[in-house]
């Protein structure tokens, strides 16, 4: 058989463990669907509906399961549909490795169709990014493209002319100083540890604190034991950014919840008011909800050292994987007696807690969002995978949803982009066919890609899509009454009938818009086989407030109101004792 670049090219991936690639078909990498489509006992093609949700399921695919993902798209309007879910990954530090096709390699600038230069177009989004010259030239960067991927975990881009993807490597003379096979596809592990000077200083700047908080993110998911002693020694509170939810199970003694605008009271309050900030793993980006710089000291644990430091001044910096790190530091730390700290922390949560409770049972109609995570938090596995959108459902989510067991979250962290939550979820369906699989999204985001339920179909998924309706860019809203103190404007939307919509694409799909159903709708869905949607009804006037409001915030929301926000005085009936009792 003819092996051709487009062959090499596959091959080389498989090489790299690569079995699952997200794309669409076009004619620009024709060649390269033909070697996936000999190959497809070994490779899976999962063919999305757009490319953008293409890119966003690599992304997931990679956070979810540590290993490299994958997506290919056409030339021109295909490799440009990729770049938002390609930013996902990179602001995010997914290992995503990009394919795309450009025009004959002879009719590049040139004027001809789809003449896009992708691989100009990516300079900015990827961390290797390259064009294939020739038939010779495939083993060598799409090996590359699979290791820097990996190893600085961003996105890798490699494009290919269409006509090269045809050639036969038997016609591209290789070059006398391309030695054949020169390559390896080993991928190293690295053991990177702070030196013992490091360590020591970092030491001495935790046992000098009282008042420790620790701030752990994405980095320290894996490494729960090692947060958990850490915690312990150390008497601290320990408060999670959204995308390190998974970092330590909400039941622990030592999880004050989430941090930032969407976060939990305790957990906000201990960041604000420790005296020593140990921050593992993260690189939360909200900077005025950390502590006033020199309020507290500060030591960092991060595996990328051009990390440390980026948020926050820090007097000591450790390089290296956090478990290792902290396993290795905490011979040194002293056993603190004073808990005043971390007890405070936890009666707050108790607080905290019980408004939730009080907020998640609510009965008033129209129904309340909180409600639905309230009581679908209930009905989740010990190992199911939630996936959320940017946007009011995110609060929702990062509130409501407690985690424990093996249960895995993400969406999308530094861009904070909209449409990502069901692309997000075929990927944790594609990865783990037999966990369950929820998507909470807002009706915002999932009409920007709901073709991909279309997806969920073709593959049989074991996907529920919860969609939290209310006729709004609620974010948006909120932020522009609460913020800026400005009336609402531009954020309703059109009211569409999803229960309809996904009929047509072939997905059981129930409403809810009553409390006292709420519940069992919920697990009458969550138990159906395959895809399902979930139409949760709710109060467009809900706001999601942030943890600790202020008294100017509500003063900005008065200003909003007064100055002809619509249905302004349904929002206040609606939120004002709320708002009181928060502020209180």
């Amino acid at each position: 058989m003819t092996t051709t670049a487009a062959d090499v090219l596959v091959e080389t991936l498989m090489d790299w463990g690569v079995d699952t690639i997200f794309g669409l078909p076009g004619d620009g990498i024709n060649g390269i669907v033909e070697s996936l489509r000999v190959r497809a006992d070994k490779v899976r093609f999962i063919q999305a509906r757009h490319e953008e949700s293409a890119a966003f399921m690599a992304c997931a695919y990679a956070k979810f399961t540590g290993r490299l993902g994958v997506c290919l798209a056409t030339s021109g309007p295909g490799g440009i549909h990729l770049l938002n879910g390609l930013y996902d990954a990179k602001l995010d530090g997914a290992p995503v490795l990009a394919i795309t096709g450009l025009q004959h390699h002879d009719l590049i600038s040139t004027h001809t169709q789809q003449d896009v230069e992708l691989d100009k177009l990516f300079m900015d989004v990827a961390v290797y990014n390259a064009r294939v010259m020739g038939s010779a030239h495939v083993e060598n960067v799409v090996g590359i493209a699979c290791r820097t991927a990996l190893a600085r975990r961003g996105v890798a881009h490699v494009t290919i002319p269409v006509d090269t993807q045809s050639q036969d490597v038997g016609d591209d003379a290789r070059s006398s100083r391309n030695v054949a096979n020169h390559l390896s596809d080993l991928m190293a592990q690295g053991a990177l540890l702070p030196s013992d000077d490091q360590l020591a200083r970092a030491a001495a700047i935790v046992n000098a604190g009282s008042k420790v908080c620790i701030l752990a993110g994405a980095g320290a998911i894996g490494a729960e034991e090692q947060v958990t002693a850490l915690a312990e020694r150390l008497g601290a509170p320990v408060g999670k950014p959204l995308l390190g939810k998974g970092a330590l199970p909400d039941h622990s003694p030592y999880a004050a919840g989430g941090v930032g605008l969407l976060g939990t009271k305790p957990a906000q309050e201990a960041l604000e008011t420790c005296d020593t900030l140990l921050i593992v793993g993260s690189s939360f980006p909200y900077i005025e909800f950390y502590p006033k710089p020199g309020s507290a000291r500060a030591v960092q644990i991060d595996l990328d050292a051009t990390r440390i430091g980026l948020r926050y001044p820090v007097e000591a910096g450790l390089v290296g994987d956090s478990a290792k790190v902290i396993e290795a530091l905490l011979p040194r730390l002293d056993y603190k007696e004073d808990r005043k700290f971390l007890t405070q922390a936890q009666e707050g949560m108790k607080a905290w807690r019980a408004l939730m409770e009080e907020r998640g049972t609510r009965s008033d109609h129209p129904m309340k969002p909180q409600v639905v995570t309230h009581e679908l938090d209930k009905l989740l596995d010990n190992d199911a995978i939630v996936t959320t959108d940017s946007g009011t459902t995110t609060t929702w989510v990062a509130r409501y949803i407690t985690m424990r067991g093996d249960m895995k979250f993400s969406c999308s962290g530094n861009l904070a982009t909209m449409a990502c939550g069901l692309p997000y979820a075929i990927a944790a369906a594609i990865a783990y066919p037999d966990r369950q699989v929820v998507a909470v999204v807002g009706d915002g985001s999932f009409t920007m890609l709901m073709g991909e339920l279309a997806t969920c179909v073709k593959y049989n998924l074991n996907v529920k899509i919860i969609i939290i309706k209310n006729d709004s860019l609620g974010q948006i809203k909120w932020e522009q009454m609460v913020f800026l103190g400005n009336p609402e404007y531009a954020c309703d939307l059109q009211p569409i009938d999803f229960n309809i919509v996904a009929r047509g694409f072939g997905v059981q799909a129930v409403t809810i818009d009553r409390a006292e159903e709420c519940g069992a709708a919920l697990k009458e869905a969550l138990s159906l086989p395959g895809p399902v949607l979930i139409e949760a009804v709710v109060d467009t006037h809900e706001p999601p407030m942030p943890p600790k409001a202020t008294v100017s915030q509500a003063a900005q929301l008065a200003k909003a109101l007064a100055r002809g926000t619509p249905d302004g005085g349904k929002i206040a009936r609606r939120i004002g004792v709320d708002v009181v009792r928060e502020i209180i």
